[in-house]
């Protein structure tokens, strides 16, 4: 946080983030409040009914599903896992938002079909690739089964994961992916089963193997094919549709699966047309356009005399990651309201056109159901605090000529010449460092050139506010300036995208939001990895580059939420620098509080060694021999022998975090 203090102390100026809010001193000092905190980190928006601020400044969570519920703090439940002997950082899972995620998706749709006069009917399945976890697909299944909303699998593993939890016949069962006959036979069973079990082709080869495993153990197969759409769809995966797709089938070779089944008297099987054009897609125009396409195929389909009856859109359903309600890659310009109704309409009128009758709808959203699930919590370790002392009035006349330049640049930076000031500090900042690589400057010389230059720095800052056109290399300039924090996480385990792709996600304090956030700061795990950091963060306007945080205080932990990750990265976490799976916590949120129904411990050390090949019995060994060999070297007594071996099996058995002995 930077202030401009008036000569009064009336109204002044308080850039947080990037962000300009007028104030007086008594604000400043004591009363920011929660209104503050929620405009600052934006959580009304990209919370919605899940996520707010209580008076007492803490974030709290709720998810009635219609159903009265209580609003629950998230410091309440840190409270509990602590008192469970849970360490940060731990993943916290609701169930009720699954429920709700589910029930909303389900519901919009039929209200649209309801309102339209829609002669079809809706069918969800869950992508299990999104996050393919026991505990998501078990909660799924049960919440998803009064709407009979099946799963999507693109794996011979994932194929028998799903048919562990999915216990209802109505529901489909979408198998995508490649193909081999071990996964064909698995569908085939679950057809003989009675499920729903439907192969989308997604390779011309494909058929054969479907048909002759099929007569082999004499079962019809229920057949889907997924085309290459035109339509293509801006955000991160637009790889997804196009011609160049590295999924699906051409035009020209959908007509040749229709003519082999026509040539084998099985045309009847083919039931379902499935296109994806992508995730987390921003722009509701992507979407429709994708749909009439799609919807026209499908009618050609029809009329070449294929059965059909299901329409699979794929997945796409974006979630707004930074609340901003726009075309941007992190967020989406739509409602799922305006979703479902787009969508039906469209088909509507593709049928229509053709009298056709309606299909069943069939929509493979991940991210819109998932993603709100899961919150990690972690706590604050060390901060490193951007700190600039004051330029003394002169400079020893024995001062290099850079030093001098950048002393006469402080001393006269002007709003009107900031730029040429800017150039000329990172000019002459460099000047000075060669110099002193050249032995032609002290150490103490250097320390005085680097302190005026960091002046400069933030002053330049301080001063953006004045100006009416922004050059470039100025807008991010807090960033050069910020602190770092020092997080109790790792970045490439428990949110791989930000890391991969720069993905967004809505992180706060979850505390102490009554207390104005006066530092700006940039968050680091505690992986030795330069790269493990986060430095973009959620803005309705633009991304920021630093993150308003709050002093931390001696005798409390400071603990900061990430949100809106259920979706991918838990599946997609490393084992950088052998960091594991986090602790996981499953909350039920009633009428009264909350109950945490499951705990599953995080990785230990001795976890994550053994996924990497040691043996920890073979390590045991080894290091005894090393203890006992010292022992007897006289190196250390038997006493420190004891204890130095307790310390390792301690350790296998400790978390791969951060712990508080």
């Amino acid at each position: 946080m930077i202030c401009f203090v008036s000569a009064k102390g009336f109204k002044f100026p308080v850039l947080l983030c990037g962000r300009m809010y007028e104030m007086n001193k008594n604000e400043v000092l004591g009363r920011w409040n929660i209104e503050k905190s929620e405009n600052l980190y934006n959580i009304k928006n990209w919370g919605g009914e899940y996520f707010s601020i209580s008076e007492k400044g803490e974030v709290m969570v709720t998810a009635s599903n219609g159903k009265p519920l209580a609003e629950v703090s998230l410091m309440d439940i840190v409270s509990e896992v602590r008192d469970r002997g849970l360490d940060m950082p731990v993943l916290l899972r609701f169930e009720n938002i699954l429920d709700s995620r589910i029930s909303t998706l389900n519901k919009t749709f039929l209200k649209a079909m309801k309102t339209l006069d829609y002669k079809g009917t809706y069918r969800g399945v869950y992508p299990v690739k999104v996050n393919q976890q026991q505990q998501v697909l078990e909660e799924t299944t049960k919440f998803g089964k009064r709407y009979h909303h099946g799963l999507e699998v693109g794996s011979k593993a994932e194929l028998i994961a799903a048919l562990s939890q999915l216990d209802d016949r109505e529901a489909l069962l979408i198998c995508n992916g490649y193909k081999d006959e071990e996964f064909i036979d698995l569908g085939l069973n679950a057809v003989k089963l009675g499920f729903k079990c439907f192969f989308v082709i997604e390779m011309p080869g494909e058929l054969s193997t479907i048909l002759e495993r099929a007569k082999e153990l004499n079962v019809k197969p229920n057949i889907g094919v997924r085309i290459k759409l035109a339509s293509k769809a801006g955000g991160h995966w637009t790889e997804s549709g196009g011609d160049r797709s590295i999924f699906g089938l051409n035009m020209s070779q959908v007509i040749g699966i229709v003519d082999n089944l026509k040539k084998l008297g099985m045309l009847d099987c083919l039931k379902l047309l499935h296109y994806h054009l992508g995730s987390q897609i921003p722009n509701i125009r992507d979407i429709r356009s994708a749909v009439g396409e799609a919807a026209r195929v499908y009618a050609e389909l029809v009329k070449e005399g294929a059965a059909m009856g299901y329409l699979d859109l794929g997945g796409g359903l974006a979630v707004d990651y930074d609340g901003s309600k726009t075309n941007f890659s992190s967020s989406r310009n739509y409602s799922i309201d305006e979703y479902c109704t787009d969508i039906v309409e469209a088909v509507m009128h593709a049928m229509d056109t053709s009298e056709i009758p309606h299909p069943v709808i069939v929509t493979e959203s991940g991210r819109a159901i998932v993603a709100f699930y899961s919150v990690l919590l972690f706590n604050v370790l060390h901060v490193t605090n951007f700190e600039v002392n004051n330029i003394p009035d002169n400079i020893p006349d024995d001062s290099p000529e850079s030093t001098a330049s950048l002393f006469w640049t402080s001393n006269n930076l002007t709003v009107k010449n900031i730029q040429e000031s800017y150039n000329d500090a990172l000019y002459y900042r460099d000047q000075a460092r060669q110099v002193f690589n050249q032995g032609n400057m002290t150490l103490r010389q250097r320390a005085l050139a680097e302190n005026i230059f960091w002046n400069i720095i933030s002053r330049i800052a301080r001063m953006k506010k004045n100006m009416k056109f922004l050059p470039p290399e100025l807008e991010h300039i807090e960033s050069a300036i910020a602190d770092i924090y020092y997080c109790n996480l790792s970045i490439f385990q428990s949110l791989p995208d930000s890391w991969a792709i720069d993905q967004l996600f809505p992180i706060m304090p979850i505390h102490r939001l009554t207390e104005i956030p006066s530092r700006n700061a940039v968050l680091a795990d505690i992986t030795c990895d330069c790269d493990g950091k986060i430095d973009n963060f959620i803005d309705m306007h633009d991304v920021s580059k630093t993150l308003p945080l709050h002093k931390l205080k001696d005798d409390e932990e400071y603990i900061i939420g990430a949100f809106l990750i259920g979706a991918y990265q838990e599946t997609l976490g490393d084992l950088h620098n052998l960091f594991g799976d986090t602790n996981v916590v499953s909350v039920r949120i009633n009428q009264d509080g909350f109950e945490i129904v499951r705990e599953i411990h995080g990785d230990s050390v001795e976890d994550v060694l053994s996924y990497v090949e040691y043996d920890p019995g073979k390590m045991r060994i080894a290091f005894n021999r090393l203890v006992s060999e010292s022992e007897k070297n006289k190196l250390i007594t038997e006493e420190e022998k004891f204890d130095i071996v307790a310390a390792y099996e301690n350790g296998l058995a400790g978390y791969t975090y951060y712990e508080h002995l």
